[in-house]
């Protein structure tokens, strides 16, 4: 169950637990803040005209809502469930249950202090909050830098801090990929494009790279490493040598970026 108190912020993604489906809206309960309640007008269900409401909410579903309006006095919140897309969706679940993750390892690490799970939150969590944006991304960090982690943060939840994360928490990784056209008019193109594709792995030296085909002549270079800088010097790496081999060999090749 998530801390946070108060009131989400009008604009701000909630993940809402469905109480209650009338013809006229949706009753929920936002989980990241201690179950207040909150409506979805029928209006803002869904973009059109909505013929039967339960084909977008139903009773116990977790669905992820835009808020629109916060009455403080009476402690509602109107929302709009159409507002938020598939892909804001996606991460606002991803992070929720990244969030509901953290603060059970924050259990785990106060279960072996032997201190309560309050005094945790007032030992380091609070601390912790004011400079990452959440929990989780501290557990994440703690994993991913160690040594710059532990020069920030002192105390005598340090070290079981990051023996729980380590235990727990995969660092987060960069991932970049790069498109290779390959042509070439020799009688063995193909074979000269696979000696070139498997020269600029091997120049990977064993890191995250790999290359598959995305329809003649198009060749996608994909890079996985833990920083953005390791993973562009590996790029730079494995479309240099498949470069350098497939034009030694008579081949017409050119590179493009695809993302970052």
């Amino acid at each position: 169950m998530s801390r946070a108190k108060g009131f989400p912020e009008i604009g701000e993604l909630v993940v809402c637990t469905v109480t209650n489906v009338k013809n006229f809206g949706v009753f929920v309960t936002l989980d990241e803040y201690d179950g207040k309640e909150g409506f979805v007008h029928i209006r803002d269900v869904a973009t059109g005209w909505v013929k039967h409401i339960r084909d977008f909410a139903r009773e116990g579903q977790k669905i992820v809502c835009k808020v629109l309006v916060v009455d403080f006095s009476k402690g509602h919140v109107d929302l709009s469930l159409k507002s938020v897309n598939d892909h804001q969706k996606r991460e606002k679940i991803q992070q929720w249950k990244n969030e509901n993750k953290a603060e059970k390892l924050v259990e785990i690490i106060a279960e072996r202090m032997s201190i309560s799970v309050d005094d945790a939150y007032d030992m380091f969590v609070k601390d912790l909050l004011e400079v990452y944006e959440t929990l989780y991304g501290a557990f994440e960090t703690g994993v991913a830098y160690p040594e710059e982690f532990t020069e920030e943060f002192s105390g005598e939840w340090i070290e079981t801090f990051m023996e729980v994360a380590k235990e727990n928490v995969t660092p987060p990784l960069v991932e970049i990929d790069s498109i290779l056209e390959m042509t070439s008019s020799a009688p063995d193109g193909i074979e000269l494009i696979k000696k070139a594709l498997a020269a600029g792995l091997e120049a990977a030296d064993g890191e995250n790279a790999v290359i598959t085909s995305v329809g003649s002549p198009r060749y996608r270079v994909v890079v996985t490493a833990s920083e953005y800088k390791d993973a562009e010097d590996i790029m730079k790496k494995v479309t240099a040598k498949a470069m350098s081999e497939f034009t030694a060999a008579g081949g017409v090749v050119t590179l493009k970026r695809e993302s970052k």
